[in-house]
């Protein structure tokens, strides 16, 4: 990247990634931190993608059988503490409730007061306190399998925060389900984990891989764990969505049983599964520039926006009205199976400054609008994946038959840059010597940008993975479920592999 040339984000992303991604989250408006330490506030721009995923998630959930529900914010803590690894997982991280009410000191100052009897956790996750329920609801084979996801917010107090990829607060789906037979539980964990991975690649344009994560890695009282992982600008690995096969070992705490079909009772086997506002990061991670923000067309918080072009008074009138002319018409126009967003910018600020203000916000088109072109009928439209002074004058005509087309293209050319990006830092890698040096900064400048993925053997023992990761804050991402089963040996020990692994650093 040529450090000399002019950009509407500084620093740059080879100058200071970590500063660039605050900058375009302040540039496009999406979000800011709260008064309440680690937590966020979602703006508007930033929210309409989370409604975006919600609806398209939500509809895929449904198709699959599921249905939403909610639960209770508060899990009291002897429910946490029937699955001692669950709680053991979790606990430095819980928010407790422990007083019911405030009053007012001898000082003036109001402090807690009435002592629950027992505490309260802010859910971190709510497999034990949905398991209550589940235990009430299921006690037949015929009550299976029961489909349930819930929308919520959950509290995790994390010591060092970055909006969306880790805050105290954050929202996300949670899908919980229980079934007769662990095939079909399985079969379950599976099925939502591709649901994520299709969500990541058809809809936000980035290319993941699916794996398993080692036990060191696992969700605590899961038996198995897969997920899907992104690699960011940065090379940095980023998880972005997990599905849990939780075996019977919630069902027995829980006491989630049923009878099966020759009446002997029997503990129902669980899954849970979940993706959160960390999408939104890894959106901006992946796809945005040195200008700002870029947003796929189809998670979008508005497709186009249309820039009235004013320079007299007498003027106005005619070009406002084109606007909302052109505007009403492509409202109607269907792209992935909805009307088009469009937004006409009436703001009484200068043309540039609107021009520059979306291409921070990652509209995927603009179209100026002003008395000469619709003197001609040929209306300037910019993608926002393209050079932001490349533009295609078209007919109205022409605008109508193609604004389809010209979007799928934009979501498919974000998918290919991302895709050779991530193809271009994946290394396959066979000795200890080299894989330390892929993972070790050699530009003193910009330490943080260096290495990438990297599929490398590994022995299966855990003190690998403690020593990688002491030595260089490297982890094993996952175990690639569409990996070659190569037999090799460990890039560490040298002991005996069946198949290599995904190494990075990661957020």
């Amino acid at each position: 990247m040529n450090k000399n040339t002019k950009s509407a984000i500084n620093p740059k992303r080879d100058e200071n990634y970590s500063e660039w991604y605050q900058e375009v989250m302040k540039a496009a408006d999406l979000a800011e931190h709260s008064a309440v330490r680690g937590c966020m506030v979602i703006k508007p721009w930033g929210y309409t993608i989370w409604e975006n995923m919600q609806k398209i998630l939500d509809a895929k959930f449904k198709e699959t059988g599921h249905q939403n529900a909610y639960f209770p914010l508060f899990i009291p803590l002897s429910y946490l503490q029937k699955e001692a690894e669950h709680v053991e997982g979790f606990a430095k991280e819980c928010a407790v409730v422990t007083h019911h009410r405030l009053e007012m000191n001898k000082e003036g100052k109001l402090v807690p007061a009435g002592e629950l009897d027992e505490p309260l956790i802010v859910r971190p996750t709510s497999e034990t306190i949905i398991g209550e329920s589940f235990a009430k609801w299921i006690t037949s084979y015929r009550d299976l399998p029961l489909l349930i996801n819930q929308w919520c917010n959950v509290v995790r107090w994390e010591m060092r925060t970055r909006l969306f990829l880790r805050t105290t607060e954050f929202l996300w789906q949670e899908g919980h389900t229980a079934h007769a037979t662990a095939e079909d539980a399985v079969e379950e964990t599976m099925r939502m984990l591709n649901v994520y991975e299709e969500f990541s690649r058809k809809t936000l344009a980035i290319p993941v891989i699916k794996g398993e994560k080692t036990p060191s890695e696992r969700f605590p009282g899961g038996v198995s764990t897969y997920c899907i992982e992104g690699i960011m600008q940065d090379r940095k690995a980023l998880q972005m969505g997990t599905s849990h096969f939780l075996g019977q070992n919630f069902s027995k705490s829980s006491q989630i049983k049923f009878q099966d079909q020759s009446g002997e009772m029997a503990y129902a086997w669980t899954t849970s599964w979940g993706m959160t506002t960390r999408m939104i990061g890894a959106l901006v991670m992946t796809h945005s520039d040195d200008d700002g923000l870029v947003l796929p067309p189809k998670i979008a918080s508005a497709h186009i926006v249309i820039i009235p072009i004013i320079h007299k008074d007498e003027t106005k009138g005619e070009v406002l009205g084109c606007c909302h002319s052109l505007a009403g018409e492509l409202r109607h126009v269907l792209f992935d199976g909805k009307p088009l967003v469009v937004i006409v910018d009436e703001r009484d600020i200068r043309s540039g400054e609107k021009t520059w203000g979306w291409i921070k916000k990652g509209v995927p088109v603009r179209i100026e609008v002003g008395p000469r072109d619709i003197a001609n009928d040929f209306f300037p439209l910019t993608r926002r994946d393209k050079p932001h002074k490349e533009s295609t004058p078209l007919s109205r005509g022409h605008l109508m038959a193609r604004i389809s087309d010209i979007l799928e293209d934009i979501q498919n050319s974000l998918y290919e840059k991302a895709l050779a990006f991530r193809n271009a830092h994946i290394q396959k890698i066979d000795n200890k010597d080299d894989f330390y040096a892929y993972f070790t900064p050699k530009n003193k400048d910009q330490p943080e940008i260096h290495g990438g993925f990297a599929f490398a053997h590994w022995c299966g023992e855990a003190a690998v993975e403690e020593q990688i990761k002491n030595d260089l804050g490297v982890t094993i991402r996952c175990i690639p479920l569409d990996g070659p089963m190569e037999e090799g040996a460990c890039v560490i020990t040298g002991k005996k592999s069946s198949q290599r692994v995904l190494y990075a650093k990661s957020y």
